[in-house]
C-alpha cells in the first residue's frame, strides 16, 4: 500500500503536479466524505511548518466537509486517472456517488479519507482559513475567475503532517 516518507524527500514540481496534473482535495470521515478536483494550490513553508495551500469555493460540497473537519488530504494520481479527476471536478457529490462513478477506492489514514490509487498522499491539518474577497485583489484580472455575485474561494493553509508514496 502506502509508504510514509518525510516531506523533505518530496521531489515533485508543484506547477506540474497541481496546475497540470491536478489533485483531489478530500475531507470528511469514514462514515461520510467528499472529494473535489483542484488545479489551484501550492506547497511551501509557513510558520516554520511544511504546508499546503488550497482554495475551495463555498458552493462546493467538499467545502462543508473541509470546514467541519480538522484534517484533509491531497491526493495526486498517475496520468491514467485523469478522467476520474475530470469527473470529480465537473460533478458534485451532492448529486452523485463519485467513488462509484470513478471506481476510485477510498482509504483512510488516521481516519482521514484519501484514495488507494494515489501515487502521492499528503495528510494536512488545517492551520488557517480565510475567505478571499475582491477588495483584497491587487490585480483586477483576478475578478475574471468569478461571476458578478459569485463568492470568492476560501483559502486554507494546512500543515502537511504526513506524506505517503507508493
Amino acid at each position: 500500500m502506502f509508504k510514509e516518507i518525510s516531506t523533505k524527500d518530496l521531489t515533485l514540481n508543484p506547477f506540474e503536479k497541481i496546475g497540470k496534473e491536478w489533485m483531489l482535495i478530500t475531507a470528511g470521515n469514514e462514515e461520510k466524505f467528499n472529494t473535489m478536483t483542484a488545479s489551484w494550490g501550492g506547497l511551501g513553508v509557513l510558520w516554520n511548518k511544511d504546508v499546503a495551500f488550497t482554495f475551495i469555493r463555498p458552493s462546493r460540497y467538499t467545502f462543508e466537509f473541509t470546514q467541519s473537519q480538522d484534517y484533509f488530504s491531497l491526493c495526486f494520481f498517475p496520468e491514467e486517472y485523469k478522467d476520474a479527476l475530470m469527473f470529480c471536478g465537473r460533478n458534485s457529490g451532492r448529486d452523485c456517488d463519485k467513488v462509484k462513478e470513478t471506481g476510485l477506492t477510498p482509504a483512510f489514514i488516521d481516519g482521514v479519507p484519501c484514495f488507494e490509487k494515489a501515487s502521492l498522499v499528503l495528510i494536512c491539518k488545517k492551520l488557517y482559513a480565510q475567505e478571499m474577497n475582491s477588495s483584497c485583489a491587487l490585480c483586477k484580472d483576478v475578478n475574471t475567475h468569478y461571476g458578478e455575485n459569485e463568492p470568492y474561494h476560501t483559502f486554507y493553509v494546512g500543515e502537511i503532517v504526513k506524506a505517503f508514496t507508493k
